[in-house]
């Protein structure tokens, strides 16, 4: 199969010419080795070669020759490869020397040596509408950014088109698969992390049906600020409910294999009596994830458009994740005690931010500027400053900037 260009590979080329080794880091299956492949100068997979686990385990010095960039793919099968790296990172004083993959974040105590200074970690999502050519990319995140005005653009997606974009997912392996054997393949991966993913991580033995509830749940509550005890309560609808002190520790080792990532909430300084609400919204990387979890159809994602309209803000989200990661930036969100609420905002590393409301219909796009302009009003602005646009990102129609001057965007034409 072709190698997709990603996104991500202009940020690992940038990341290599600064830093002595760079962690390429995402659930599995979601394309790093393929990714780091097209850089590395030699691999060593540590995943599936044998010999050379075993060479790693009596000494992990022993694989760390060849050419660089020197790729150790899944290093985490072997813990002290980390502490090994980062020396001989110190003792060769030169850029670009190595990449490691891994798709589980390992216990604290195995990285307590940080290698701050000397080595990256670049975060790999699943594939963007734009990377799976789905998007045109006309709308440029990045020029939004700057000030540029998007030209005139239209996006002819349907609602049965995106609800098939949302099933399929990002991951590339299933890029060639229709919508119904992509979905199979998706409720293989989450039963693959109940039954054996989870247990890797800390050897602790957990019943597999029981996160398959809590993947449940979540997916229920995707793109809520769904509490622990909601999500707790919520798996009684299929038995006797997790307890809620047990939820966390499953949503914990979800987001150590970087199949959940949470979006937090932005905390900025306001001039209104309003307080901020400070809990994160829940997602899994990709909507496609929820849709396995429930084993839900695209017939019965389009008889229930309004959660659909949850997961299609997950999709947004995803996709945005990618394109901000790209100029250093975060994706997090607003709500104040009051309820009102922003869906994205994107902080870059320079301090410049957006604010953007995510609505499916667009009957709802004068509701959403409204919301847009309500929020900056309360907002100090000799903190954050003025935002750089303001925006609406919707399913389908014409991109264009509205007279109170909140863009629309259509998703099938946002790219980096």
């Amino acid at each position: 199969m072709a190698y997709r260009p990603r996104i991500v590979d202009k940020e690992l080329a940038q990341l290599l010419k600064a830093v002595g080794a760079v962690v390429v880091e995402g659930p599995k299956a979601v394309g790093k080795t393929a990714t780091a492949t097209q850089q590395a100068g030699s691999i060593v997979a540590l995943d599936i070669d044998a010999a050379a686990r075993t060479a790693a385990d009596t000494d992990p010095r022993l694989i760390l020759d060849g050419a660089t960039p020197r790729l150790i793919d899944e290093w985490q099968v072997v813990p002290p490869v980390w502490n090994h790296v980062r020396r001989e990172v110190d003792r060769r004083e030169l850029p670009g020397q190595f990449i490691l993959t891994g798709s589980a974040v390992p216990a604290d105590d195995v990285s307590r040596h940080t290698g701050a200074g000397r080595v990256a970690r670049l975060r790999m999502r699943p594939m963007t509408l734009f990377e799976q050519s789905h998007s045109t990319g006309q709308v440029s995140l990045t020029t939004l950014f700057e000030g540029i005005e998007p030209g005139p653009a239209e996006s002819d997606m349907t609602i049965p088109q995106l609800v098939h974009r949302v099933c399929a997912g990002g991951w590339p392996a299933m890029q060639a698969l229709n919508v119904a054997d992509a979905q199979q393949a998706l409720r293989s991966y989450l039963d693959e992390i109940a039954r054996v993913d989870i247990h890797r991580l800390d050897g602790v033995t957990r019943d597999p049906e029981r996160i398959r509830r809590v993947m449940r749940s979540l997916a229920r509550n995707i793109a809520t600020q769904a509490a622990i005890t909601v999500i707790a309560a919520d798996t009684a609808a299929d038995d006797e409910p997790v307890h809620r002190h047990t939820v966390p520790e499953y949503l914990a080792a979800m987001e150590r294999l970087m199949v959940v990532e949470d979006q937090p909430a932005w905390t900025p300084q306001l001039r209104s009596r309003s307080q901020l609400r400070t809990a994160p919204k829940r997602h899994y990387v990709d909507p496609c994830l929820a849709v396995a979890a429930l084993r839900a159809s695209p017939e019965q994602l389009l008889a229930d458009l309004e959660y659909f309209g949850f997961l299609f803000e997950s999709l947004v989200v995803r996709d945005l994740r990618v394109y901000s990661q790209l100029q250093g930036g975060r994706l997090l969100h607003y709500r104040d005690n009051t309820g009102l609420e922003v869906d994205a905002i994107v902080v870059l590393a320079d301090g410049r931010w957006a604010g953007i409301e995510i609505k499916l219909g667009q009957s709802r796009l004068d509701e959403a500027a409204t919301n847009l302009r309500t929020f900056v009003s309360r907002l100090d602005l000799t903190g954050c400053g003025e935002p750089a646009f303001l925006a609406v990102v919707t399913s389908s129609g014409y991109a264009y900037r509205r007279p109170d001057q909140v863009l629309v965007i259509p998703i099938a034409l946002l790219g980096p």
